[in-house]
């Protein structure tokens, strides 16, 4: 019972919309550099991906829009496969079969728990939104109370009266955290390891950041994408190898 409780609510995370077409934009240009919001619109009217709308009009998108809309442009980018064929693929998947041949293997997004995030997974670029204190708590699902106690320890901190994405990011994993009973104050220590992290970091991209020139800022941003993801994989190592014996491996 359990478990299947558990299934039920991943599948909820996964089909919840909460991302704006923008935020859905910039986690895509990550693999998709010539993503656009017009393909976007082009792929919905196609009937391709059915985002919610607000009462105002505006798309809201979950994680399973953008696995979907990962798979479409996967198909396309390194299948070839035409609109006609990946729509046939998708109802297929939609009625639980099989497509053609297979399918397509399409990375999954950075919320999937079985296997840990890719440099592809971390978009340097994504800070750029400005939300409401009302807007990162409704996105992220938590109260005003837990978002005052992310500024109280150091997590997130409004700029200029505003929060960007990654501030967004870190408040939504935060409330997947709190499902667990793990709570702003236990996060301190993240807040310190990272700020370590970057002063490390800092040093390896420094050289990189002060040439000049488009191709060297994408250097630097491509090097700042492969530390998170190592730096991810050597914590998750790390924390594997120091609860092997509780876990009983």
């Amino acid at each position: 019972m359990a478990e299947s409780e558990g299934s039920a609510a991943r599948a909820a995370d996964g089909s919840r919309a909460s991302m704006s077409i923008g935020e859905v934009l910039a986690h895509l240009r990550a693999d998709f550099p010539d993503m656009t919001i017009s393909k976007l619109r082009f792929l919905e009217s196609e009937g391709l991906v059915e985002p919610e709308r607000t009462a105002s009009g505006y798309r809201k998108y979950s994680w399973d829009d953008v696995a979907r809309l990962t798979y479409i442009l996967t198909a396309q980018r390194d299948h070839y496969l035409p609109l006609r064929v990946i729509r046939e693929h998708l109802a297929s998947m939609d009625e639980g079969r099989m497509p053609p041949g297979g399918g397509v293997s399409a990375r999954p997004p950075l919320v999937a728990v079985d296997e840990l995030p890719t440099a592809g997974d971390f978009d340097t670029g994504y800070g750029d939104a400005r939300l409401s204190r009302a807007e990162v708590a409704d996105r992220a699902q938590i109260s005003d109370a837990q978002l005052r106690d992310l500024e109280q320890y150091g997590l997130v901190a409004a700029r200029s009266g505003y929060y960007d994405a990654d501030a967004l990011e870190i408040a939504k994993v935060v409330g997947q955290l709190a499902r667990f009973g793990v709570e702003p104050r236990h996060l301190r220590a993240y807040r310190s390891a990272a700020d370590r992290e970057i002063g490390l970091f800092e040093q390896v991209v420094a050289p990189l950041a002060r040439q000049r020139g488009p191709e060297a800022h994408a250097r630097a941003a491509e090097t700042v994408r492969e530390l998170a993801a190592l730096s991810l994989r050597l914590h998750a190592a790390l924390v594997q190898a120091g609860l092997r014996d509780q876990l009983g491996r």
